[in-house]
């Protein structure tokens, strides 16, 4: 067969469609030629119902090449125009009742169609469609995303901050020559050195604008949007506080004034638990004892995830529901944290975040808001984080990553 012979299923549902049409009309042109016959008294000859049997014969064939087109395009996602329901005429003449009344050659009485349509959940514009005047059952309240759990504020000492910077006088040096003195001999002179530091209290922002209709018309709206806007803060301070570069606007965080991770010793086959290990004694030789771990959620589970030469969980049971803890230290897993990286340290002795403006909600006009009905929901903070003693904090990698 020639390519140009191909039909598409477009043409081919056109071109039935078109038979059925034609075959439809030539039905009903026999069906009114009947009655009209019956009416004037006159006698329905043979070959008009050999004709009429003929012509349903051929309507009902067509009818099941529509049924079968119908379902090929539903089962294939279209690509033909959908053929479409029969009209009132076409259901007549192709109804069994009315077939056998016009076979038995009447000379009086009459053959009607019964319509009943089928009561369905369908909400569109057709016989049956009840789907509209259905209920439905609405939980109460808005179901509002999913939300982190915060922990790097509540491993630092808080404060509250009255300038807008914290200035601190920290030591960088000291030269300690204290000795054993004979008498009469000239002691010995130590040295100390000093520098004033500085941190400044940076704003975190961010604003929605929404109807008064909408706040007015909806329940809990209000309380849901402050909410996430509060939410929306905590989020990106948890960020900044651990790892915030310092340019601009930023915090300067945890990590980035953190001392780097390097072993006391070296152990043989070190593992992601040894360096832990490591990292406390590094903190301890500081004079600044660890009060935790942070890492990122993926290789707590990897470090849990690992097993002896027997297949035995190190560390804790399965069925167990013991706090996260690695060498009597807590752990802290946060997705803050970035994924093969872990910060141990004296959280608390090391370093303290000062607040200058609460997490707080105000709510406005900006611009031509209120001639049209909208308000401006705004939520900010301020705050500043003074690292005291970067040889506090021990900053490395768990060695997962290849």
């Amino acid at each position: 067969m020639a390519l140009d012979d191909v039909k598409t299923a477009d043409q081919m549902a056109a071109a039935l469609k078109a038979d059925f049409a034609k075959s439809t009309d030539a039905v009903k042109a026999i069906a009114e030629d009947a009655l009209g016959k019956v009416k004037a008294g006159d006698v329905i000859t043979a070959k008009m119902k050999t004709d009429a049997d003929e012509a349903l014969v051929k309507l009902n064939g067509l009818t099941e090449e529509v049924k079968e087109m119908a379902q090929k395009m539903a089962r294939g996602g279209g690509g033909a125009e959908e053929v479409e329901a029969k009209t009132l005429g076409e259901r007549f003449v192709s109804e069994e009742s009315v077939k056998s009344w016009l076979s038995d050659s009447p000379t009086k009485g009459k053959a009607d169609l019964r319509m009943k349509a089928t009561l369905t959940t369908a909400t569109t514009d057709t016989d049956g469609s009840v789907g509209q005047g259905m209920d439905r059952q609405r939980l109460a309240g808005i179901i509002a995303g999913p939300e982190r759990r915060m922990t790097i504020r509540d491993l630092l000492t808080q404060g509250q901050m009255s300038e807008a910077a914290i200035s601190w006088i920290q030591e960088t040096g000291f030269s300690n020559n204290a000795g054993m003195v004979a008498e009469g001999a000239k002691k010995p002179s130590s040295d100390i050195k000093l520098a004033e530091q500085t941190s400044t209290a940076k704003v975190i922002a961010h604003w929605i604008k929404v109807s008064r209709q909408a706040l007015d018309d909806v329940a809990q709206l209000r309380s849901h949007i402050d909410g996430r806007l509060i939410y929306g803060l905590a989020l990106k301070e948890e960020g900044q506080l651990l790892g915030g570069d310092g340019t601009g606007q930023n915090l300067l965080g945890l990590v980035p004034q953190a001392t780097a991770y390097s072993a006391a010793f070296t152990v043989a086959g070190e593992t992601a638990i040894d360096k832990m290990r490591l990292a406390m004694l590094q903190a301890v030789l500081a004079e600044y004892p660890a009060t935790g771990h942070i890492m990122n959620p993926i290789d707590w589970a990897r470090i849990e995830l690992t097993k002896d030469d027997n297949n035995r969980y190190i560390i804790g049971n399965p069925q167990g529901s013991i706090t996260p803890t690695l060498w009597n230290l807590p752990v802290v897993a946060t997705q803050a944290m970035t994924v093969d990286k872990f910060l141990t340290g004296a959280f608390a002795m090391g370093a303290q975040v000062w607040d200058r403006w609460e997490a707080r909600i105000e709510v406005g006009y900006e611009n031509d808001d209120f001639t049209k009905n909208l308000v401006t929901i705004l939520a900010e903070e301020r705050l500043a984080l003074t690292v005291y003693r970067p040889e506090a904090f021990i900053y490395g990698d768990l060695g997962f990553a290849p």
